[in-house]
């Protein structure tokens, strides 16, 4: 098989926003095409940076007498999804300091829409991620079914950069033991 030019893809986000977030128990898209369930609420920007999927696993060597290695047995795998949030907006708040912290009021005559932020060390919810993604005709979707933030970086309130909100995503598994779905579509149809 030769090498194809038309296999390399990019992980853009689509025009109308790339990270959507839902609650626990919404409907999770099982194919690329599926539309989103109206309980999605798009995350707004993310940095040039996009989204780095890691993942990792740890094992545990069994050696023989003599010193040989003779197996490796896996003894845990993490699959985690990095991003950072350019937006500052009651979404991206209740994402990065937890929904039940963030007060939104309304607009008044004096004063602009106003997001009330309490820090606080309460545990942030699960809540069910998906990424959309477009390069030409070429369409991508990341889905993780059961996800949590469990790293939050550091919030920077400087004059030369964009206030922004680093997180990262644990995948935990869903029902059927996946913790991250992957769609690709080439988009080169056939019988056009």
């Amino acid at each position: 098989m030769a090498n194809n030019a038309k296999k390399v893809a990019v992980g853009k986000p689509l025009a109308s926003g790339g990270a959507y977030i839902a609650v626990s128990g919404t409907a999770v898209p099982t194919d690329i095409s599926t539309a989103l369930d109206a309980a999605f609420k798009a995350t707004g920007y993310v940095s040039s940076d996009g989204l780095v999927m890691s993942m990792s696993a740890d094992t545990n060597e069994i050696i023989a007498w003599g010193g040989d290695t003779v197996r490796k047995v896996q003894t845990s795998h993490d699959v985690t999804v990095a991003l950072t949030m350019l937006e500052t907006g009651a979404t991206t708040a209740g994402i990065y300091y937890g929904t039940g912290n963030v007060t939104v009021v309304a607009a008044t005559s004096g004063h602009g829409e106003q997001v009330n932020i309490e820090v606080t060390s309460a545990e942030l919810p699960r809540s069910v991620w998906v990424y959309e993604l477009a390069d030409g005709d070429r369409t991508g979707r990341v889905v993780l079914p059961d996800a949590q933030v469990t790293e939050r970086g550091d919030v920077n309130f400087i004059d030369e950069d964009a206030v922004s909100y680093p997180i990262t995503l644990t995948a935990y598994p869903d029902e059927d033991g996946v913790k991250a779905y992957i769609f690709w579509d080439d988009g080169q149809k056939t019988g056009e």
